[in-house]
């Protein structure tokens, strides 16, 4: 589905991208890729901030 002028919006095409690469390596890609990411950007996080990060954006997400 395409916007006026043939152009595809940010959401539609990230979709489509998704859908692709879910044709080509499957569903269990996505498994995978998620856990390496996750795992990552944690560590990395957790190095570059400190565990008292987690607690302070833990608790400014809770007062919303």
């Amino acid at each position: 589905m395409q916007t006026d002028g043939g152009k595809m919006s940010r959401a539609e095409a990230g979709r489509k991208g998704g859908r692709t690469t879910k044709q080509r390596y499957g569903h269990e890609h996505f498994g995978r890729i998620g856990k390496i990411g996750g795992k990552k950007g944690g560590e990395t996080t957790k190095k570059r901030y400190g565990s008292e990060f987690y607690q302070q954006i833990g608790r400014k997400g809770g007062s919303r």
